[in-house]
């Protein structure tokens, strides 16, 4: 099991066990974190499971493809660090990777 940290806005820290091959948001929405709202279920067509991926992490994961590139000029408040969380499939490399949820995502 890969374990994967999600940091709130408030601060809240929820640690979550996640399966390869998983996406980042399907642990997010099994941990219940509220404001990964997912509303498009990992099709890439929403932008409401936008997450900040922790600076140490960031060069790590594969980059974005276009199609969430794409998505992301709609997201609020992105950064460089800023990504889709259905698009960052589970690795057991990942085992450690810090998340940190935007306050809201509309």
């Amino acid at each position: 099991m890969t374990k994967i940290t999600f940091i709130e806005a408030d601060g809240t820290t929820v640690e979550a066990k996640a399966e390869p091959g998983m996406s980042v948001m399907q642990v997010a929405v099994n941990a219940g974190i509220a404001a990964i709202a997912a509303e498009c279920g990992g099709a890439c067509a929403c932008g409401t499971c936008h997450c900040y991926v922790a600076d140490e992490w960031a060069d790590k994961l594969t980059p974005p493809e276009d199609d969430e590139t794409d998505m992301l000029d709609f997201v609020i408040d992105p950064t460089a660090t800023s990504r889709l969380s259905c698009q960052i499939a589970v690795t057991p490399e990942m085992d450690g990777l810090v998340i940190n949820v935007p306050s809201s995502q509309t």
